[in-house]
Formats: C-alpha cells, structure tokens, sequence
C-alpha cells in the first residue's frame, strides 16, 4: 500500500507550482475587484443595482469571449504562448483602470480586461491538464482548481477591506502588480506539447477557414457547461449583491470575512474530493457539493449575525468550491487529450455565461424582493440544477466507470 502510494507521479512539479500561482494572482486580481466594482459604480456614478451588476457582469463576458476565441488556437500555438501573449494583454488593460473617465470607459475597461483574463485562465486550466499525471488526474485539477479558490477568496476579503480605507486605485495597483509578476515567472513554465500538425491539404485547409462550433466547443464537455452555467449564476448572486446585503443587516465587517470561511472549506474538502474522485467516481463529490450549497444559500436567506454569515462561508466552500473543481475534472475526464484546450474553455464559458449575465439579470429581481428572499430563490435553483446534473451526467457515471 505505501510501496504504491510511494510510486505515485508527484503532482508538485515545479511546472504546476508555477502555473498554480499564475492562476491565483489573476483569479486575485479578478476577484478584487469584481465584489466592490458594482458599489463603486452605483455610488460613483449614481446607478440603478440592474447597471451596477451588467458594470460586474460585462468583466465576466469578456472573459467569455477571450475563452470562445482561444479555445481552437491552444494546440496550435501552444498554451505557454497563449499565456504569454494573455499576459501581456492583461498588463496593457489594468493600465485602463487608471484612466479617469466616464461610465462607458469602465464598461469598455471592464469588458477588455475579461477578455484578456479569459485567454490567460484558459492557458492555465489547459496547462494544468497537461502537466498533471495521467493516474492522478483529478486529484490534480482538484488541487490546481484551489489556486482559483484561494483567489475567488482574498480576492474579495482585501476589497472589502481595502476599499473601505484606501483610495480604488490602489486595489487597480495591487491586480497591475500580480498581472506582471504573473508574467515574469510564466516563462519558467515547462511544458511538453506537440503543435498541432498544420494540414497538407488544401481543400482541407479551406474546409478549416469556414466556421466550425466544433473547434470552439467541445460537445463531451456541454453537458457540464450547462451545470457551470447555472451554478455560476447563483454565485454571482452572493458575488454581486454580498456587500448590499451586509448593509442592509448591518454586518459589513463580519462580511469581508465571508470569503476567508469560503476558503477555508475548499482548502480541507478539495484535496479529499479530488482523491474520492479518482478512487470512487464523480457523483460520490457532485450530490454532497449541491445539498451544501443549497444549505448555503438558505443559511443566507435566514442570516441576521455573523455566525450564521460566517457559516454560510464554510458551506459555500464545502458547496460551490467542491462543484467546480468537480465540474473542471470531469470535463477533463470525458475529453480525449487533444481537446484538453477546448473542454477547458468550454467548461468556463458556461460559468462566464452564469458569472456574466446573473449579476444583470438578477438586478431585476432584486427589485422586487429583498436579498434575503433572492438567496431562498437561489436554493431552489441549485436543487433543480442537482435534477439536470443527473440526467445530464449524473445517471451516466456507473457505466462510464465500468467502461
């Protein structure tokens, strides 16, 4: 037993570090911003909650553009090249942010810097498939899915706490710092990746000119789009409107927090799920993560002190930290090696499209209902997405494992 564990491919390769901090300073700098951004704008610019939220959102729609495009060119220029380039893209439009200018520049600053982030989380997720040991495969994506965690979770603990003392420009400062830093130590990435060979033939080659979804979507990891889609729109729920609903209880402190508790979580469940998943299968980490999630959400909707705050933490960690490294890995699983680059991007451009399009759309809800009754809404959207996983994945596992 020890004599095999021992024999084990080590997953902390130096490549992994490397591309594990990589993905945590830009999932940091996307995070700082994306809780306190829609506040800024509605105070600095006296906004309905409905445009505050598409000002959050249109960050995450850029992403999701920068991901559908980079999709087919991963293997054929490389994901090391695709990050390097992204990266230099990133720098170029943090320097945006400093520029003082109307509402219609941030929207322009947001949704350029989404696109940039989207091409660079793409290159990581595709480098992560690639540098992590075929027999420990999901425990790996599980552990480098924690790099986004760790940043989905200081992220917004620094904003909330930064932006309450110091001035906005030296959280724009603090993401300009990781997008560089990020870009110096991506060159010590190594990375063993054939390039895909060019065509020989011509009608072929003209063939590949037409558009083709194909080579932007991989159909294997639809199904798990879907769910990522649906999930992400419940947490850009607590993302977007957290610090409305601090105010509103008056636990604005307690809340920078939050996301500490959410880490926390992730960080104890994650390697345990990414092991379950390889000894046992999917499901055994899917149903536990959708019951924890729910129990988040209706916590929120009950919330009137910090405990129950706090609590509500750990079980969005326990929750949607568990259904997205999950989701991550089996889009990696039922994908065949060469559309590692396209499953990746095709498992975040559902949750861009739930990040993107749920902080807006759910602006017009809250309107109408008050932010704890939107969080009690939200349970039962995340039981009814448990239904679809089922159907859509979920029953298919059994076989899939004897298979």
């Amino acid at each position: 037993m020890n004599q095999s564990s021992s024999m084990r491919s080590p997953i902390w390769t130096k490549s992994f570090n490397i591309n594990f901090i990589t993905n945590f300073a830009i999932y940091l700098s996307m995070y700082l911003l994306i809780v306190i951004i829609a506040s800024y704008t509605k105070s600095e610019y006296n906004v309905s909650d409905s445009i505050a939220g598409l000002v959050s959102g249109l960050f995450i729609i850029g992403s999701l553009i920068g991901r559908f495009a980079t999709g087919k060119y991963v293997n054929k220029v490389g994901p090391k090249t695709i990050l390097l380039i992204g990266l230099i893209f990133l720098i170029i439009t943090q320097l945006f942010y400093f520029i003082e200018g109307s509402l219609a520049l941030l929207m322009f600053t947001r949704l350029i810097n989404g696109i940039a982030t989207g091409v660079t989380t793409t290159a990581t997720g595709t480098i992560a498939a690639y540098v992590t040991p075929s027999d420990r495969k999901s425990e790996g994506i599980s552990l480098f899915s924690l790099s986004l965690v760790i940043g989905a979770a200081i992220g917004p603990f620094f904003g909330l706490l930064l932006i309450n003392t110091f001035p906005i420009k030296l959280l724009f400062l603090i993401c300009l710092v990781c997008g560089i830093v990020s870009f110096i130590i991506s060159f010590f990435v190594n990375l063993e990746f054939k390039l895909e060979a060019k065509t020989q033939n011509t009608s072929e080659q003209v063939k590949n000119k037409k558009f083709n979804i194909n080579n932007y979507i991989a159909k294997e990891a639809v199904p798990v789009a879907i769910i990522m889609l649906i999930s992400g729109l419940t947490y850009s729920s607590i993302l977007t409107f957290l610090q409305f609903f601090a105010q509103e209880i008056n636990l604005v402190t307690i809340s920078s927090y939050f996301f500490i508790f959410y880490a926390i979580a992730s960080l104890v469940t994650r390697p345990i799920a990414g092991r379950l998943m390889d000894q046992k299968n999917e499901n055994v980490i899917a149903y536990p993560a959708f019951f924890f999630l729910i129990i988040t959400f209706l916590t929120l909707s009950i919330t009137n002190n910090g405990w129950l705050l706090i609590l509500a933490g750990l079980f969005l960690g326990a929750g949607y930290g568990n259904i997205s490294s999950c989701m991550q890995a089996i889009a990696i699983k039922v994908s065949p090696p060469a559309k590692y680059g396209i499953a990746t991007s095709t498992y975040f451009i559902g949750l861009d499209l739930g990040l993107g399009f749920g902080p807006y759309v759910l602006g017009f809800i809250t309107s109408s209902v008050s932010y704890a009754q939107l969080y009690a809404i939200m349970a039962i959207i995340v039981l009814i997405t448990a239904i679809i996983y089922y159907f859509l994945h979920g029953r298919k596992v059994k076989q899939l494992t004897s298979n």
